[in-house]
């Protein structure tokens, strides 16, 4: 008879978060999905084909040079999409700092809400206490608005982003919300500083930032320009880079990944898997 496999975290797939934008100056797919049918589509190739567990809706751009689109534009663009893909279904995540669309993703009852400012304003935390979606609750050097540039050091930066979770976890704890709905996003590329250094220094804390907090993190580096500064590569071509630094998120404790690219990652993972599998089964059969 067959042994059943002992349990290592690392044969637990992450969460996977096919990124769809709604938007006209996305940094890498700005325009391709602005047209509902358009955006509707590649959710549910993502979701459906493509290995996405959670298809994260974006309306507005947060890259330095983004315009800014007011609420109400972003609740049009997202209204059709998040629609009819609810209607197959599929669990939805609505990327979006500014109140107004967290209030209509909360209505609509999706899964998850993505905030680039960590939810800053106190006073809305009520509503968010009276919600049952999990939070992903992301740190920025900037704290408020989109990224812009901005320089930063890599070796302050752990106690940084320790600081301010700690602060925004009591926070939220004060106001009902409990710490299970949490999930933490420590920034990638400009929100961490226009240097590449951030950004790796950052990932290779991914396991000591958990282990101290113990809460679920996302990391989010798909297609980011601190990929393009190390491999000389445009956005078009980082899909080689952006996947080896998502495999090494995952393997350093990631439990939630966001990325354009879905299927190269969700292939990754199997083969990692399927290999890992294999040595804990010849282990397995050598101790016995």
């Amino acid at each position: 008879m067959q042994k059943e496999l002992p349990k290592s975290t690392k044969l637990t797939k992450p969460t996977l978060f096919g990124i769809v934008n709604i938007t006209e100056d996305s940094f890498s797919d700005g325009g391709l999905f602005l047209d509902p049918d358009e955006a509707i589509q590649q959710g549910i190739d993502l979701a459906s084909r493509h290995g996405a567990d959670v298809i994260d809706l974006g309306a507005s751009s947060s890259h330095p040079d983004a315009k800014k689109v007011e609420p109400q534009e972003e609740i049009q663009r997202i209204q059709p999409v998040l629609h009819s893909l609810q209607k197959k279904g599929f669990s939805i995540s609505i990327d979006s700092f500014q109140k107004e669309v967290q209030s209509y993703a909360i209505v609509q009852k999706t899964d998850y809400i993505n905030d680039i400012n960590g939810f800053c304003d106190p006073s809305f935390y009520p509503i968010l206490a009276d919600s049952d979606c999990k939070l992903i609750v992301m740190h920025s050097i900037q704290r408020v608005g989109i990224a812009d540039r901005q320089d930063s050091d890599p070796t302050c930066l752990a106690l940084r982003i320790r600081e301010f979770f700690e602060e925004r976890i009591e926070q939220m704890n004060r106001a009902g919300i409990s710490s299970n709905r949490l999930i933490l996003d420590p920034g990638m590329g400009f929100f961490l500083g226009s240097n590449p250094e951030s950004s790796l220094y950052v990932l290779s804390q991914i396991s000591e930032l958990k282990k101290h907090f113990q809460l679920p993190f996302m990391v989010s580096v798909s297609r980011k320009s601190f990929l393009g500064k190390i491999t000389g590569k445009d956005i078009k071509n980082r899909q080689f880079a952006t996947l080896s630094a998502e495999i090494y998120a995952w393997l350093a404790g990631a439990d939630y990944i966001r990325t354009h690219d879905t299927e190269a990652l969700r292939d990754g993972l199997n083969v990692w898997l399927s290999i890992e599998a294999k040595q804990v089964a010849n282990t397995q059969i050598r101790d016995d």
